[in-house]
């Protein structure tokens, strides 16, 4: 039976800051599930989980249907079945109170549409493996929802370069995105990270929103408190299956270590793959030779899931 793992535990000195981008509109049609099935109905779903959306939404005050109209819209029902009762608590709703304001007066990342992108590309029961970000982008044209995922016309952020360089060296055919021959076609990008997630990985941020042009300004107002119960109903919905969980850098290390006990309790169905942060920092002491990505398609293909292709570039399937 396999254990859970700990890959070269390292700790970052610094936090890396993040940037950011405008608003683009969502495209969701169907999403493919774990066994590669395309799914585009969930109410098989709710109903196995006792969610009925309009029940809960005739629950709700008026100023609660007001403030929590961007999770109502946006949030993907098999995350909302889990999470609509968070939603609903005091500092959930005031940490909506407080973005009202933010997004009245001032440019805030990602576009309102995009802050639950993570959900709509990755819902609950297709997660293979979890890779924790701390802090959205803050610049224009960057965040869309993702961690460490930046949108085109956007050049790959040093810590996407370094993730790119990692895969390379645990997959020697993976083709790392040219920005320079990118814009030569006319195709500015290669940081663009959606295909992981409609591939079942989850790149949650522990905070949402970010004001622009200034890191970490939306930290400690609600959001961590909120992805933690994400990661949380990740874990004990996944408690049977298991996935793969990536902590990178002491921030993420310290986030999963507040589910120790939980994760111990399912010791044999999570493999956690613990690393110094991908940045310019910190990634040579250890990221780029400590084989994760390999690791984790690894690990999948022994509890008999579907390995993560970790491709970019169309064409070049990497598993």
């Amino acid at each position: 039976m396999s254990k859970r793992v700990l890959i070269t535990d390292f700790f970052s000195n610094k936090q890396i800051k993040k940037h950011k981008k405008e608003e683009v509109e969502l495209e969701i049609t169907t999403i493919e599930s774990k066994e590669n099935t395309v799914i585009d109905d969930w109410s098989d779903f709710c109903k196995k989980h006792n969610f009925n959306k309009q029940e809960w939404l005739d629950s709700l005050s008026t100023e609660e249907k007001e403030l929590l109209d961007i999770e109502i819209k946006y949030l993907h029902i098999t995350w909302l079945a889990f999470l609509h009762k968070e939603l609903t608590k005091s500092y959930f709703l005031n940490l909506k109170r407080f973005l009202n304001t933010q997004f009245s007066s001032k440019t805030i990342f990602p576009p309102i549409n995009q802050i639950y992108t993570w959900s709509n590309l990755t819902p609950l029961p297709n997660i293979k493996c979890l890779i924790l970000g701390q802090d959205p982008y803050h610049n224009l044209n960057q965040a869309h929802g993702l961690a460490f995922s930046v949108l085109e016309p956007t050049k790959p952020p040093p810590s996407l370069v370094n993730i790119y360089k990692t895969i390379k060296n645990d997959f020697p055919d993976f083709e790392v995105p040219d920005y320079k021959q990118l814009v030569k076609n006319g195709t500015p990008g290669g940081g663009n990270l959606t295909k992981w997630a409609k591939n079942g990985v989850l790149m949650l941020n522990a905070v949402l929103t970010v004001e622009a042009h200034k890191a970490n300004s939306h930290a400690q107002k609600g959001w961590e408190q909120f992805t933690e119960q994400v990661i949380q109903k990740a874990i004990e919905y996944h408690s049977n299956d298991g996935f793969v969980i990536m902590a990178w850098g002491s921030p993420a290390q310290k986030r999963i270590s507040k589910f120790n006990k939980i994760l111990t309790e399912n010791d044999h169905k999570f493999l956690i793959l613990k690393t110094v942060h991908p940045s310019p920092l910190s990634a040579h002491k250890g990221f780029m030779t400590s084989k994760i990505f390999k690791t984790c398609n690894e690990w999948l293909s022994e509890h008999e899931k579907n390995k993560i292709d970790w491709g970019i570039i169309d064409g070049n399937e990497i598993k």
